[in-house]
């Protein structure tokens, strides 16, 4: 990785630990899971980047991929536990952070993630082993209680790849995979009181081209040019520049021929709450940056 490179990543951080901050605030009683998760995209153009994917705003056993359609009128209430996840780039180069909001009694499911996440990042520099890092998070989050979201995992980062290589596990997988100098990675520790496994639910609103295709429908034509300027990264539909039937409409044909991959929401699978914190990290010589954080 070059400085010019570096630089970049380091850009898309400080906007991610921007909005994340921004975003905290605005997760509150009564608050609506699509406004906040619309202010929080907003908030990223204001700031100089572009969201990476849609801000996720997922409660309680949902762990992941909730992303509010454009009629979406739900709102948080008391006891809620809302995980954050929004993700910028900067000319391509990807942040990608989570933070769980907790509008309940949940302190220590909350701690669970936070300190699985903070104690791997600590760990990650040249050599360690995947498996290693895999096996800090269990026992951090099964020493406090809990159980990790083992068919969930921490990724790699790429010039507009927002999953790549290596697979950052939450368990011991035996992965003898090692951390290289220069890698970007995202590293995403998912606590749960349930059985530690997610499955998808039917309905998506996350989505990404998998290759453009010749298609009969105006609607999955118009789709298909307004979502070219995202170059393969995710967008949802409250994105296009459409009335929502009509990107309903042009979104189902773009799947049903392949075009698009969708991306359900994850839910634990005996409903137990879920918390999650993420922060991006580029391995260095002697270590990793966090790029992330608030404070570097």
């Amino acid at each position: 990785m070059d400085s010019e490179e570096q630089a970049l990543y380091m850009q898309a951080g400080k906007i991610c630990a921007q909005a994340r901050a921004y975003g905290v605030n605005l997760i509150v009683i009564g608050a609506s899971n699509l406004s906040v998760s619309k202010a929080v995209d907003a908030k990223i153009r204001e700031l100089g980047g572009e969201p990476a994917f849609p801000t996720q705003i997922s409660v309680n056993h949902i762990a992941a991929h909730y992303c509010s359609d454009p009629d979406d009128a739900s709102a948080f209430s008391a006891g809620d536990l809302c995980k954050l996840d929004l993700g910028v780039h900067v000319q391509g180069y990807i942040a990608d952070t989570a933070i769980t909001v907790d509008l309940g009694d949940n302190a220590a499911l909350v701690a669970a993630s936070r300190d699985a996440c903070n104690a791997a990042v600590a760990m990650m520099k040249p050599g360690v082993e995947l498996r290693t890092i895999g096996k800090l998070v269990e026992d951090t989050i099964t020493e406090a209680g809990f159980k990790p979201l083992r068919n969930l995992s921490g990724h790699g980062l790429a010039p507009y790849v927002i999953h790549d290589s290596p697979s950052i596990p939450n368990y011991d997988n035996g992965d003898k995979t090692v951390l290289k100098e220069g890698m970007v990675v995202a590293v995403e520790p998912f606590a749960t009181t349930g059985a530690g496994m997610v499955a998808e639910q039917d309905h998506a609103n996350i989505y990404s081209v998998i290759m453009r295709k010749p298609v009969r429908s105006p609607f999955a034509r118009a789709v298909q040019d307004a979502i070219g300027k995202y170059k393969g990264l995710p967008f949802t539909t409250h994105w296009l520049p459409m009335p929502q039937k009509q990107a309903e409409i042009g979104i189902r044909e773009l799947l049903q021929v392949g075009a698009l991959e969708s991306y359900p929401p994850l839910v634990e699978i005996k409903k137990g709450l879920v918390s999650q914190h993420e922060h991006s990290v580029i391995i260095t010589k002697d270590g990793c940056i966090a790029y992330t954080r608030d404070t570097l």
